[in-house]
């Protein structure tokens, strides 16, 4: 055996599994077809939302609340900041479809929560211009993550443990023998006693073939626009935000470079033939409903699109991540599948997989995302 684990794709997800496998084992290696944080993945944009209040019918509250204590312990293990928490904002209509289902889910985990009046909106946040039915759930543990300093200090750490790290190695496949998992680019070959595919959006094409009808590679593009007093829009002024109010839908982070907002159309992701191919220009209709809603959700911000670029990731056809053992396997694992959505909690997902791969006890709550559900469809 070259080593005892082989992780797959280094970027959001992997770059945790590393980490996490190697405070496990002193055996690893990890496989990146480019380099670490390169930004044709899901990890380019700069910054992720981290939210506590989330509403989704999956039980990730156990899960975020992992991530949140292991996003600051990778702070300390590599002297790295990435999670920032200056409180982010929810806002929709008071009987619309986000705030009932949101303040739904909150009751279901007990999230700490403070839901704002229209009024106390406008008068903490003037950035933003409401509608007379909005109101707004603030939550206090919620910020934004520094996506490539995450990555890169994951990786670090895991190397400083032992770790190897093969870069702009792309593994074309992997086949299960007796006593392992034979790993190969078409020119070399490795043999491991386990295999965490966590390649994103270029998983597909390793995942066991009864998946496949039931995954897709789709890209997410993300736009920022220019404010006219950055002063107003800096990260204790302006919390990460999540808006949908009718049939518009935004979300966002405050601005870290002086001058712009990431502000981006929320549920815009749409199937791709193949990550490596995806379109990074916007087409006319997405720039131009970016730059009506911008403008009537915002004052003080231009509405005219200043920077934008496209990401591939996995996408599931329920939406829930594929993690833990592939079907009918004892020896390859998955940590793929996020949906566009996997990010905040990439840290407790990484754990998750590496505790299932080296036969220590799986996380409770992580049932609901066994690539086994998949099994009689």
């Amino acid at each position: 055996m070259d080593a005892q684990i082989a992780v797959v794709g280094l970027g959001s997800v992997g770059s945790m599994v590393l980490w996490q496998a190697s405070r496990l084992s002193s055996s690893v290696v990890g496989f990146e077809a480019a380099a670490p944080a390169h930004p044709r993945s899901a990890v380019g944009g700069d910054t992720r939302l981290f939210r506590m209040t989330y509403r989704d019918p999956h039980p990730y509250y156990p899960l975020l609340t992992d991530a949140h204590n292991l996003w600051r312990e990778l702070e300390k293990d590599s002297g790295d900041s990435v999670l920032h928490q200056h409180g982010g904002l929810s806002i929709g209509d008071t009987n619309g479809a986000y705030i009932p289902a949101l303040l739904r889910s909150i009751r279901r985990c007990g999230a700490t929560h403070e839901l704002l009046t229209r009024t106390q909106v406008a008068e903490r946040y003037p950035q933003h211009t409401l509608y007379d039915d909005d109101i707004a759930v603030f939550d206090p543990y919620a910020g934004f993550l520094r996506t490539d300093t995450a990555v890169l200090a994951a990786v670090r750490t895991a190397q400083d443990r032992g770790a190897e790290v093969l870069r702009n190695c792309r593994v074309n496949s992997i086949r299960e023998f007796g006593d392992g998992v034979e790993l190969s680019d078409g020119e070399r070959s490795w043999t491991f006693e386990r295999v965490i595919i966590a390649g994103g959006g270029w998983s597909g094409e390793l995942l066991p073939s009864s998946l496949r009808p039931h995954l897709y590679p789709a890209r997410i593009y993300l736009t920022w626009f220019p404010v006219q007093d950055p002063a107003q829009f800096t990260p204790d002024r302006f919390p990460i935000f999540v808006r949908i109010s009718g049939d518009q839908s935004l979300y966002g982070t405050p601005s870290l470079d002086g001058s712009t907002i990431k502000a981006t159309l929320d549920g815009r992701s749409q199937p791709a033939d193949h990550a490596s191919t995806v379109d990074r220009t916007l087409t006319h209709a997405e720039t131009e409903e970016s730059r009506r809603t911008v403008g009537d959700f915002f004052s003080g911000v231009v509405p005219e699109i200043v920077r934008s670029d496209s990401y591939p990731d996995l996408y599931t056809t329920d939406r829930a991540p594929l993690v833990g053992p592939a079907p009918g396997s004892s020896r390859t694992f998955l940590a793929t599948g996020f949906s566009g959505a996997g990010f905040k909690m990439a840290a407790a997902f990484g754990r998750v997989a590496a505790e299932q791969a080296l036969d220590t006890a799986p996380h409770p709550e992580a049932g609901f995302a066994s690539p086994d559900r998949f099994a009689s469809r």
